[in-house]
């Protein structure tokens, strides 16, 4: 989606720095409650992880609901788990009332156990997730091989508040719902720096600036820029995934049959969907970009292999990486970086649905002053110390891990 650059000198009430899933949501529930906005973003709309993640639409973080308990406390972190279990039907009402075509499931998300440890650790996500009376269900044996469609799994969590969409489609439809409610959409206009101008903030970019009374970063895991102190607040990772060609209906028809999005319980875990068109689409921890096609054919043809091997030998077309802002504790960080700049970091690989609710939460506390649609209230957290270590190590752990995949080392 190419929009227009910024040209010339602006105002708004909001500026809005990043036109991802955060910032499109920020920027479209602040123009439906008549607050003028405008929105820039480096690239095209999308460009980032916005467009290039796994496209699940899933409840929760990253770690199960009593984990986000130790870290944050009781009180915060059952309000994490209350506002980002219901973070799908945020999605889903969205897409509809603003007929957005993106290939939208809701028929689930399948949790695959791939051994015995892997099944202990789905009973206890049930059990947490049942006691705060989330619809979730643990498949076994028969039941649990139809729905994914591999021998390999006899066990996996079902979460029927999840689903599947389009990412790309799904950002671009939130952009077109932006601007039908009045927000103002910039592309190409890569904010240059940001200066206090007054009791308000100046946003140059290379051919034009936006004075505002409040700003919001929603730049995540493609901060670069060293003005931008989001940069503080996540260590990057990346995921990469590997698409076939459509396969034939008579041999994928029974795998993964009602569509759901599925990951296993490995310690580098392996995305699988298949999407609207039919083609399969393997997904993990990593960088993708850079590497030879021959070693990610390798590696897809290995997981392709392992759970779906009715399958026979199957034709990988394409492959994209797409970057994670992780953090220590895996839980994302809202922050108020200076009076009036707002900063959101840290969502583990949840973007589609944590996205979209800090944007909207977000929006409300900027209109109202009310925290209480966010995930958390907005604090001053300390900076991450040794990102470029903690990404080089994640790194190497994810390249020797698949490498043991390709090489047989690693089932």
């Amino acid at each position: 989606m190419n929009l227009a650059p910024l040209l010339g000198d602006h105002t708004a009430e909001v500026a809005v720095i990043g036109g991802g899933i955060t910032g499109l949501s920020t920027a479209l529930h602040l123009a439906e409650m008549g607050v003028g906005v405008t929105l820039i973003e480096a690239g095209d709309i999308p460009t980032g992880a916005s467009g290039r993640n796994v496209g699940l639409v899933n409840a929760g973080l990253w770690i199960p609901p009593d984990d986000i308990l130790e870290a944050l406390g009781e009180e915060i972190g059952e309000r994490a788990n209350a506002v980002l279990g219901g973070a799908p039907a945020e999605v889903f009402a969205l897409i509809e009332r603003h007929g957005i075509d993106c290939q939208a499931t809701r028929t689930g998300s399948l949790h695959l156990a791939h051994n015995g440890k892997g099944e202990q650790e789905l009973v206890r996500r049930a059990e947490q997730w049942l006691r705060r009376g989330a619809p979730v269900e643990l498949l076994e044996d028969d039941a649990c091989r139809e729905r994914v469609g591999t021998r390999r799994i006899r066990r996996a969590l079902l979460d029927h508040r999840a689903g599947t969409l389009n990412p790309t489609a799904y950002t671009r439809g939130l952009a077109r719902a932006a601007q039908e409610a009045g927000a103002r959409l910039h592309t190409h206009s890569a904010a240059t720096a940001v200066a206090r101008e007054g009791d308000a903030w100046r946003v140059m970019t290379g051919n034009g600036s936006i004075k505002a009374q409040r700003l919001v970063l929603a730049t995540n895991a493609y901060t670069e820029d060293r003005w931008n102190e989001v940069r503080h607040h996540f260590f990057p990772g990346h995921f990469f995934q590997v698409a076939s060609r459509p396969l034939p209906a008579d041999l994928a028809g029974d795998i993964l049959p009602e569509r759901q999005g599925a990951w296993d319980t490995r310690l580098v875990l392996s995305s699988m969907r298949r999407d609207a068109d039919g083609r399969l689409i393997l997904g993990s921890l990593g960088r993708g970009d850079g590497r030879p096609m021959s070693y990610l054919r390798c590696w897809a043809n290995r997981i392709q292999r392992h759970y779906f091997p009715q399958l026979g030998r199957v034709e990988w077309e394409c492959t994209w990486t797409g970057r994670v802002a992780f953090t220590p504790d895996h839980t994302l960080r809202l922050f108020e970086v200076a009076p009036g700049v707002l900063g959101v970091s840290g969502y583990n690989g949840r973007g589609v649905t944590t996205g979209t609710v800090v944007g909207k939460g977000l929006a409300r506390y900027l209109a109202t002053g009310d925290d209480a649609s966010l995930p958390m209230p907005i604090r001053s957290p300390r900076p991450i110390r040794a990102k470029s270590l903690r990404s080089s190590s994640y790194e190497s752990g994810f390249t020797l891990y698949h490498t043991g995949q390709c090489l047989r080392v690693l089932s």
